[in-house]
């Protein structure tokens, strides 16, 4: 498998998702995905980043420096991006921007 190319929102869940549950199974479920998708969309981030993005062990995951520093931008991103969808439906719906 190789690097699948630039930086996507659904990589961008994906972490956010990990980040959170603490765990690569508990966020597999949380996004109705299995495992090894998710596990890919983590490592092509991680290597688009050029950093690791979590401490992987035996209890589950931890946030390295490189994962700290991104959760609070991935978490803006993502609200902008559900402000833009927002925003777009309610103007196709005829409402105001």
């Amino acid at each position: 498998m190789g690097y699948a190319g630039d930086m996507s929102i659904e990589q961008l869940k994906s972490f956010v998702a990990v980040a959170e549950e603490g765990a690569i199974v508990r966020a597999a479920r949380r996004l109705h995905l299995s495992q090894p998708p998710l596990t890919r969309r983590i490592q092509d981030l991680e290597y688009e980043l050029g950093a690791p993005l979590f401490e992987r062990g035996p209890r589950g995951v931890s946030l390295t420096a490189a994962g700290e520093a991104l959760l609070p931008r991935a978490r803006v991103i993502l609200a902008l991006v559900e402000d833009v969808r927002d925003g777009i439906r309610q103007v196709g719906a005829g409402g105001v921007d």
